[in-house]
């Protein structure tokens, strides 16, 4: 990643993106954290780090993390972005290990659809689908499979979609970060903040899951590790 061109180093813009994407901590708060430090910089400042940079190292542990099992949990939740409701999409798996997410407008099967589409492009293709009593998303599900079907890819696996309420709590459970930075925000402002904390939030998880980097090391420089 390149830094040049920034008036503060390295270190402190990957600190005060890290603070903010990994924990309950307010721009303003990252603010005095760093003026304790002898850094003097602005909450708005460390906003724009924010939202260039997390779906930079977002990205990067993309590239690096570990396979996921092929049984999958699939849900979505509601998320306040300038004051209207959108829909993240996330899914981890078995054990709980973070597959993928997806912010949509809508909630319908072409977002469904998006989402699936993204996750498999990184993880493959699960074997076994656990969904909740959503329509769109058992459709879109349906149709890959048609698709699968008609391709050939079948003689592979086709995948199986199973709705049972308990298998799913695992991820529902999950969505609690996300839930409460939003809470703690008031909702959003813009969609680039929204989707910039949730790529930062989401690599932090999978660090601290063992999914991202060298696992000899701290999380803290797994994080760091990623603007190399």
């Amino acid at each position: 990643m390149d830094f040049s061109g920034y008036q503060h180093p390295k270190d402190i813009i990957l600190l005060a993106v890290r603070y903010y994407t990994s924990y309950k901590f307010s721009y303003r708060d990252i603010e005095e954290i760093l003026a304790e430090r002898g850094s003097h910089i602005d909450h708005s400042i460390i906003n724009r780090w924010v939202i260039k940079f997390g779906p930079m190292i977002e990205s990067k542990a993309r590239q690096i993390k570990r396979p996921v099992s092929s049984s999958w949990r699939m849900d979505e939740t509601y998320i306040k972005i300038k004051g209207e409701w959108w829909y993240y999409y996330r899914a981890v798996d078995k054990f709980g290990d973070v597959v993928d997410f997806y912010l949509s407008k809508e909630r319908d099967e072409k977002a469904a659809q998006a989402f699936l589409s993204k996750a498999i492009n990184t993880n493959g293709l699960p074997e076994k689908m656990v969904i909740d009593k959503s329509g769109a998303n058992a459709l879109a599900l349906h149709n890959m499979n048609v698709n699968l079907w008609l391709s050939g890819a079948f003689m592979l696996s086709l995948i199986q979609v199973v709705d049972i309420k308990y298998l799913n709590n695992i991820v529902e459970q999950s969505h609690g970060p996300i839930k409460q930075k939003m809470y703690q925000a008031l909702g959003w402002k813009s969609v680039e903040g929204a989707t910039a904390t949730m790529s930062g939030q989401e690599v932090w998880t999978q660090i601290k899951r063992g999914q991202v980097g060298d696992l000899s090391l701290p999380v803290w420089e797994r994080f760091y590790a990623l603007a190399a």
